[in-house]
């Protein structure tokens, strides 16, 4: 799968996302919007192939590519989105999609000779080992510890809320977990 077709695909979702978003659900913007771009990842990669774009969509981008060469030409000056669209008749949204579909994607194939260009990936495996160990370090405290530890960096709670739930004073909690992090980092290292 080639990167820009994805690329295309993450902003096709984010479009859809900002077109049928609604407030009134009283949800964040980005806990709406994942998924929906997610969603369109996903249906590149079921359809296994580039995202299309309709026939409409490709000739309002021509419009909008001549548009703009006769606003250049009159004006001496680069158009902007808002002139490009009041001479089409369509949103700025719709003019900026137009445009954009009328541009030659951008490839990963670099050189002369159309050799690739690596984009380095961090292996999954390193990550997934490093965690193993970590359980496994985490799994060698005592159970207040294990417990802190759990409340402090898997479950988000502050210093106080930690303190509250285990009978601790915040300084407390605050002291144990240096000492704590200072034991699992020697142990990971060692």
């Amino acid at each position: 799968m080639e990167y820009d077709d994805l690329f295309q695909a993450g902003c096709v979702g984010l479009i859809k996302a900002a077109e049928n978003f609604d407030v009134s659900r009283g949800v964040k913007f980005s806990t709406y919007a994942v998924p929906v771009i997610l969603g369109e990842v996903r249906r590149l990669f079921r359809e296994g192939g580039t995202v299309k774009i309709s026939r409409g969509m490709r000739e309002l981008g021509k419009k909008a590519q001549e548009e703009a060469e006769n606003l250049r030409k009159e004006t001496g000056t680069s158009p902007g989105l808002v002139q490009i669209a009041g001479r089409l008749g369509v949103s700025v949204e719709k003019a900026a999609l137009a445009l954009g579909s009328s541009r030659t994607p951008l490839s990963l194939t670099g050189g002369e000779e159309g050799e690739t260009i690596d984009i380095p990936v961090e292996a999954p495996e390193e990550a997934m080992t490093e965690r193993i160990t970590l359980y496994g370090i985490i799994r060698t405290l005592e159970k207040r510890d294990q417990e802190l530890i759990l409340y402090r960096y898997f479950q988000g709670k502050t210093q106080v809320e930690t303190a509250a739930l285990l009978g601790m004073t915040q300084v407390q909690v605050s002291r144990r977990e240096k000492k704590l992090l200072l034991y699992m980092r020697k142990e990971f290292e060692g």
